[in-house]
């Protein structure tokens, strides 16, 4: 309960000083998500309005479709993307990959069946009201459309919204085309991601210095063949814990990480169990 509260409190703090930190993700987040929504609206509003003035042949299998496409997982479209602009993909020469672009293009990729979706609704219940009379003013398709957007617009601002909610707490798709990288690509989602994948900390730094000192030839050889047991299993548990991976994990740097590991191989008798 104490570490519950703890987190509360210097997320407060964190919120009322204005950290740079969690400013910029912030304000980032913002910029992906409505950059993202703005284009899917211009793309998935006309289409539900289009949808639901024209009745042509698979009209039906067409919706259905666009539905399906709503329970796409985030992170098939992530990986689409990513094949679409890595450096042997179609469009890598554009070099778009693991930055903001990118993931727009995934978010907009997510959000244009769902607000196609929302749209063709709300278009399909106002065309049933509208529909007698536009036929009889002789309406073109496309100032029919228009009436449709203009007198729902109240409806289909309700499905922009519901694109915003659903892509402000993406992190599938965004994680593997932006990769998180700091002051680049992090956004709220991703960085929640990695905080709560951080684990336990003192585990992951005595790991990491462990590592340093076995592969450093630090320890004592003579006591370790004397008295201990399960030395090699110990060799192997720890090679995944690199200074570089648990700078990571902890965001201790791993200079920090060696020195630290040096001092204590140096102070005579020591040890860290395992």
């Amino acid at each position: 309960m104490n570490e519950i509260l703890q987190a509360m409190a210097e997320a407060t703090r964190l919120v009322f000083s204005l950290d740079r930190d969690l400013i910029e993700i912030s304000l980032r987040s913002l910029r992906i998500t409505l950059s993202a929504v703005v284009i899917a609206s211009a793309i998935g509003l006309p289409m539900g309005a289009w949808l639901a003035v024209h009745n042509f042949r698979g009209h039906r299998a067409f919706i259905i479709v666009i539905n399906a496409l709503m329970g796409l997982p985030p992170v098939v479209v992530g990986l689409f993307v990513y094949l679409m602009f890595s450096r042997t993909g179609p469009f890598g020469v554009f070099g778009l990959l693991f930055t903001p672009t990118a993931m727009i293009l995934a978010q907009v990729f997510i959000l244009v069946p769902l607000i196609a979706s929302i749209s063709y609704q709300v278009m399909r219940d106002l065309w049933a009201e509208y529909a007698d009379l536009l036929n009889a003013l002789d309406a073109s398709r496309t100032q029919q459309i228009k009436t449709l957007l203009h007198d729902g617009r109240s409806g289909l601002l309700t499905a922009s919204l519901a694109g915003f909610g659903r892509g402000i707490g993406e992190v599938g798709a965004i994680m593997i085309v932006g990769g998180n990288i700091d002051h680049a690509t992090r956004v709220l989602t991703t960085a929640i991601t990695l905080e709560t994948s951080r684990g336990d900390f003192s585990l992951a730094l005595a790991l990491g210095m462990i590592h340093v000192i076995i592969n450093e030839n630090l320890y004592d050889h003579q006591f370790v063949d004397t008295w201990t047991v399960g030395f090699e299993e110990l060799r192997q548990h720890i090679q995944a814990y690199t200074p570089e991976k648990v700078e990571e994990i902890t965001w201790v740097p791993k200079e920090k990480i060696r020195w630290a590991a040096e001092v204590y191989a140096e102070a005579k008798p020591g040890c860290i169990p395992w």
